[in-house]
């Protein structure tokens, strides 16, 4: 008896441990991934980048999963993110750039099996992009421009300024 009980108890408990563990995330495509409310109490992925060319400055953050998880040997792990914001900006005198009006806000998220929905050549890994208006709302964009623009990065896991960030994070 005390056999069948001790076994009834360890099958309940396994039983309550299944329950407790979380589900995979779902697989996403781009523009699937939700715009972090709190992306702004994340680490800066490095410095802002200024685009002289586009007269655009982008200010980078990345989440403490990718942030504390990543390695210059094996990249960013599954549940990183990064958000990317651009501003529009006017070109000073010296050639520096004043930061204007918010334009846009761009998401980079990678998880198991995200972007499969992604056309063939240009998959990004298991990246994902999504795009917003400065509001919030999703602005429509086509994440096309995105994936094509980080293709060319794969051997840095898809990331731009991949060896700046790890170089700074060495020192």
């Amino acid at each position: 008896m005390k056999k069948v009980l001790a076994a009834s108890a360890l099958l309940a408990t396994l039983s309550a441990c299944a329950l407790l563990q979380s589900p995979p995330a779902p697989a996403l495509n781009d523009n699937e991934l939700a715009l972090p409310a709190d992306y702004k109490s994340w680490p800066r992925f490095l410095p802002p980048v200024n685009r002289t060319d586009v007269k655009q400055i982008r200010e980078i953050y990345v989440n403490p999963t990718g942030h504390s998880g990543s390695t210059r040997e094996g990249g960013f792990p599954y549940g990183t993110q990064f958000v990317m914001e651009i501003y529009s900006a006017t070109p000073n005198a010296d050639g520096t750039l004043a930061k204007g009006n918010l334009n846009k806000v761009f998401v980079m998220g990678k998880d198991k099996g995200w972007g499969v929905g992604a056309p063939e050549s240009l998959k990004n890994g298991e990246w994902i992009y999504s795009a917003y208006l400065p509001d919030g709302k999703p602005s429509g964009d086509n994440t096309g421009a995105c994936r094509g623009c980080h293709l060319p990065l794969a051997p840095k896991d898809f990331v731009a300024r991949y060896d700046e960030y790890f170089d700074k994070r060495a020192k």
